[in-house]
């Protein structure tokens, strides 16, 4: 009997000629499931989701009977010995652990032994060396203030009891707002669990997000890292707080409806020895490659070995662990394009399929992000994940079963490059619409994708923001509301336009990284010593937005009414989008979604009186105008008035009519079609709009 071919392959005859690739993947997901559930390193487990409980054997545990039990995988080991407070930092027989099977040790210790909040770590000697090392499967790691030493901290606290028990995303569409804690206060300081949950989640729930999405929760021992150099995966970072206080902003985030995504570290890991992996028995290849390929040639980090089923234990194990712990909602794994290859996709350029099936995958990598997404997707069936991804690789965004490997949404890393490209390399009367249209709205069909204009890297210091591209220092000079600065009105206006034309070519949700909704200025500097260890740049001002005299207000209000709008609309990122009108040389765009018709004028210098463009038969009213005096426009455009199509026999049989508008230089509008018929009078709206003025 023939094989039937996978839906990936069917969807898209194109990868027709790669077929045995895709299947021979489809394949190794499969049998590597097989295999670890029937091998090690733990027999008999009936499912992923059983296999995935290293963290409940493996680490520090206190019984049911007040006994502790430690257990740590470290097969290169001679001996292992927990040091700590309760010895004086000095190797104690009590405390020596014993070697069982497969490379595992363990101890058993009375109630006593240990004590909540005590510090510790392993004592770990192999042939030729020795030296302390934090366990694998520590959930408290912290840093001394004086000396900056990370411990492990035995963590006997009750369990937190949620409001929330069960959550379900509004994913229709998602809209997330990406954050990181230490850096979301206005103090100069790193910021708070506490504090994120109390001050911090408020402004985001008004602000219509219905996610977040958490970078830096894995504890890292350099703090500007922001958080991708990840020394311990299963601890939350204490440099926030407790994990206890963490579960809490995740509870309260629950109760505003914001579900919590984690930006989760496989891709790499630190090379840190005593805080991290590195070389936690003695080896350079217990966690990692051993051979030229332990070592990241970019990222100064180590390289997992996913060809090893305990490597996939701990870290199929480690999305189990903050799903079921701390109810996150999923994960937005990080760095999924050097996973992929062989060359981490490093000077690729991906120009065509060939460069996807040419023996240059890591099949091995594949085959991880396979079962973690079955894995994930078992364990929570509304979990999100989304993949960091570049390459563009066919099936990412695709369910496991069609020949995907599983993930829920890829990141459209491609749109917000552009934004930058264009502001850098083309004069404002270059912009065409037909290529903007099509940047935003070039994927595949079968995948869903994340929108963005910027995210956390477009903001880090050597980068700048859109709005810092577009201002730049006279930021500092001419933002109180009534300065009438060119170059701040033109800013404004184009941070609004592409922010709305980005959201409104959603096919599965929106990204804004925090603060930039309002256009925050300067950039993101983690305190570093080539500037003083200063916190000045990894921070939030709030203050800024939240003053009445100041034009970020009316960014922060635009950001506000588009994210309200479309998630007002359900399912917004599924309906069609339909091109209504492209012309390069005025430099207008429209195109309509459900009985919405959104019009861009990016033309620099030219209003347009009675602008006309086929739109499907009807009135429509304005319900969002950039030209808003709100949204720090210049009033030009009555929203007072009703708009009706002019019948044209020539278009008769399609079903559209000519819709005219008046439309101001640099702007954009969404207006939506009344439920009633149209009248059969048509008014002329332009002799009703007010006189241009400055756009």
């Amino acid at each position: 009997m023939k094989k039937k071919k996978l839906a990936l392959i069917q969807n898209d005859p194109w990868l027709e000629p790669f077929s045995e690739a895709i299947e021979g993947r489809h394949d190794d997901a499969v049998n590597k499931e097989i295999n670890l559930l029937g091998g090690k390193p733990r027999k008999g487990c009936r499912s992923l989701v059983d296999f995935a409980n290293a963290y409940k054997y493996f680490g520090l545990h206190k019984e049911g009977n007040g006994e502790w039990i430690f257990r740590e995988w470290a097969p290169n080991a001679k001996s292992i010995t927990l040091v700590g407070d309760f010895s004086d930092w000095k190797e104690l027989q009590r405390y020596a652990l014993n070697k069982l099977d497969n490379g595992v040790w363990e101890v058993r210790l009375p109630e006593n032994a240990l004590h909540d909040g005590q510090l510790y770590k392993m004592m770990v000697k192999w042939d030729g060396g020795e030296g302390e090392r934090i366990p694998a499967y520590a959930q408290r790691v912290v840093q001394d203030s004086n000396t900056h030493i990370f411990s492990a901290q035995v963590w006997d606290k009750p369990e937190y009891d949620w409001n929330i028990t069960e959550f379900v995303p509004d994913t229709r569409p998602l809209l997330i707002y990406e954050c990181h804690i230490g850096m979301a206060q206005q103090t100069e300081g790193v910021g708070t669990y506490v504090e994120f949950r109390d001050l911090i989640l408020p402004r985001i729930a008004a602000d219509g997000y219905n996610a977040i999405q958490i970078m830096a929760i894995q504890e890292h021992p350099y703090y500007g890292s922001f958080g991708y150099h990840v020394s311990n995966f299963y601890a939350p970072s204490s440099r926030f707080g407790t994990p206890e206080e963490l579960k809490s902003l995740i509870d309260r985030a629950h109760e505003l409806g914001i579900a919590v995504i984690m930006d989760i570290v496989h891709s790499h890991a630190v090379k840190n020895e005593v805080e991290g992996l590195g070389r936690l028995d003695g080896s350079h290849d217990l966690y990692f490659y051993g051979d030229h390929r332990r070592e990241h040639p970019a990222w100064d980090s180590l390289c997992f070995d996913y060809g090893k089923n305990e490597v996939l234990h701990f870290l199929l194990s480690n999305c189990k662990y903050w799903l079921e712990e701390f109810k996150f909602d999923g994960f937005r794994f990080d760095g999924v394009t050097s996973m992929l290859y062989y060359s981490h996709g490093l000077g690729q350029a991906f120009g065509s399929y060939d460069d996807y099936y040419n023996g240059g995958q890591d099949v091995n990598a594949i085959t991880y992000l396979t079962l973690a997404n079955k894995l994930i997707h078992t364990l929570n069936p509304h979990a999100i994940t989304i993949a960091e991804e570049m390459s563009g690789m066919p099936g990412l965004a695709v369910p496991v079963a069609d020949g995907g490997l599983g993930f829920d949404y890829r990141m459209a890393m491609g749109i917000p490059d552009y934004w930058i490209k264009t502001l850098k390399e083309k004069k404002d009367e270059d912009w065409h619409p037909t290529s903007i249209f099509w940047e935003l709205t070039n994927r595949r069909s079968d995948e869903k994708t994340i929108s963005y204009v910027e995210s956390h890297d477009q903001a880090l210091v050597g980068d700048k923001t859109v709005i810092f591209r577009l201002i730049d220092d006279q930021m500092y000079w001419h933002m109180t509301k009534g300065d009438d600065n060119m170059t701040v009105a033109r800013g404004i206006a184009l941070h609004k336009m592409i922010r709305l034309v980005t959201l409104a070519t959603i096919n599965g949700g929106y990204l804004n990284f925090m603060g930039n909704e309002f256009g925050h200025p300067e950039w993101i500097d983690f305190p570093r010593e080539g500037n003083g260890w200063s916190y000045k740049y990894a921070r939030r001002q709030w203050d800024l937005v939240d003053r009445e005299d100041l034009q970020y207000v009316y960014l922060n209000d635009w950001d506000n009414a588009m994210i309200h709008l479309v998630a007002g609309i359900n399912n917004f990122q599924a309906l069609p989008i339909e091109k209504l009108w492209e012309k390069d040389d005025d430099q207008v765009l429209a195109f309509g979604r459900g009985n919405l018709i959104f019009v861009f004028n990016f033309n620099p210098f030219k209003s347009f009186a009675d602008y006309g463009f086929l739109a499907p038969k009807g009135s429509y009213k304005v319900i969002l105008s950039s030209d808003n005096p709100q949204f720090g426009g210049f009033d030009n455009v009555d929203e007072k008035v009703e708009h009706f199509t002019i019948p044209d026999k020539l278009y008769a049989p399609t079903g559209k009519e000519w819709l005219r508008l008046y439309l101001p230089a640099r702007s954009c509008m969404v207006l939506k079609k009344n439920s009633e018929p149209a009248r059969n009078t048509v008014k002329k709206t332009a002799s009703n709009e007010k006189p241009d003025k400055e756009g």
